[in-house]
Order: C-alpha cells, then structure tokens, then sequence
C-alpha cells in the first residue's frame, strides 16, 4: 500500500484557495484551524493528504474544502459559458469563490456551448481530464435533442454510418447513434467532441437544434435531484460509470 502523500498546513490552505502563505499562516495563528478537535497552530506541520481529511478538519468552523484531486458533476444551467476567455456569466461564479484560487485549477472536462445545459464534468486532475476526452477512448456522451422541423426518418442510418462529413471539414464523424422520442426530439450519442457537433449533425441534414440537453457520459446520469447551477463532489467509485458503456 503506497504512502498517503503529505503537505505543509500553510501550502495546503493556501492551495485550496484560502489567500495567500501570508494570509494562511494568520488564519492559523488565530487558531481558526481544527484537526480532529485540536487547534493546529504550527503553519509547517505536515499532514497526510488523505480523503477523510475534510471530515476531520475544520477553518473559521466549516468543514475543509475537498483537497485535491476533486471532481465535481454539475448541472449546467442555460446561458452560462464554460470559459473564462468567453463573453457571458462563467460556470466558474456557480462555484465556491476560493475555489477559483485553487492549485492546481479546476477545468471543465470538456465543455457544452452557452445554449447547452446538462451534465458537466469539473476536475483538477489532468490525468482524468485527458483520458475522457481523449478520441482514443470512445467514452459515449448523450444528448437530448430538439430540432425546429420533424424528423425525416433517415437521420439514424446516416449518423451511424460514420460516412457524415461536416461542412468546413474533411474526415468524416464516427459513428453516431440517434433514438427518436417523438417528432421532433431525440437521444443523441456520439463518442467525439467536434465544434458545436451536434448542431451541425442536424444542420446538415437541413435541421435547426432549439434545445440540446447532456444526460449522461458513458454510463454516469446526471442525477434527477441536482438542480440547475448546482454542483457535487463525486466519488472515484462513480467516476467509473464514465468508462462504463451505455447500456441503454
């Protein structure tokens, strides 16, 4: 079994967005920091980073923030950029303020566009962050879709063809399943994260996109019970269900 990896309390708040050393080191010295019942008062003692660590320790009387690495699911609400450099309200001010300063920084796992709501992967950990999106791991994500004119009847053989070529583009899409609901509404799952690429699916079969929806990546379901701009740490046992296979 490996060694839990340790940090210096001072380089440890001061990662998780609590200020500066400086500032850090006068929240201990005001004694605002408790491990299991005790306040810590020495800033270079040495604590093992270890997962229950934010159920033990406690700053100005609230639970520690989770330490890294961290992985949140978040419901994208409508309306919100998922980029600091993008013009909009950023999915960054849904998110505790200190956890901007966080080292090493939270990313979006991918992004969904300022008109896409629904499930949204954030993470510190680059590991996880690259193999999710990478093309090489087929990881499945399902879109729920709404289109202005009725379904043709024809969109599923053509998407599932992998013969699709994008307008501006070259190499033709992977396979790509669609399962019609209704008239105008479908899932959509595709394994690839092109620019705005299931709009321009529909677009290309002489459709217009009015309401796009994520629901799930691999076999992980955006929970029923989390609401519009809200957010959750999740565990690595849920985290699998991402490399899981949609079975449905």
């Amino acid at each position: 079994m490996s060694k839990a990896p340790t940090a210096r309390l001072d380089r440890l708040l001061a990662n998780l967005g609590y200020g500066t050393r400086r500032e850090v080191q006068g929240l201990i010295g005001a004694g605002k920091v408790v491990l299991d019942g005790k306040t810590l008062r020495d800033i270079g003692q040495r604590l093992a980073v270890v997962a229950d660590l934010a159920t033990r320790m406690t700053v100005r009387g609230a639970p520690l923030d989770p330490p890294a690495p961290l992985t949140l699911i978040l419901h994208k609400p409508l309306g919100v950029v998922c980029s600091h450099r993008e013009i909009g309200r950023s999915l960054y001010e849904l998110l505790p303020e200190r956890w901007r300063a966080r080292d090493p920084v939270l990313s979006t796992i991918g992004r969904l566009d300022a008109e896409t709501t629904g499930l949204l992967l954030i993470t510190d950990d680059g590991g996880l962050l690259h193999r999710v999106i990478s093309p090489r791991h087929h990881v499945p994500k399902r879109y729920r879709v709404t289109v202005d004119r009725p379904l043709a009847g024809t969109e599923a053989a053509l998407f599932v063809a992998g013969t699709l070529v994008l307008e501006g583009e070259s190499n033709p899409l992977a396979p790509a399943n669609l399962e019609p609901l209704s008239d105008t509404t479908a899932f959509l799952t595709i394994t690839e994260g092109r620019y705005h690429q299931v709009r321009r699916m529909f677009a290309a079969v002489g459709n217009h996109v009015t309401a796009l929806h994520r629901d799930r990546i691999g076999a992980l379901d955006l929970p029923q019970d989390l609401a519009p701009g809200h957010h959750r740490v999740i565990s690595a046992a849920q985290l699998s269900a991402v490399f899981t296979p949609d079975q449905n």
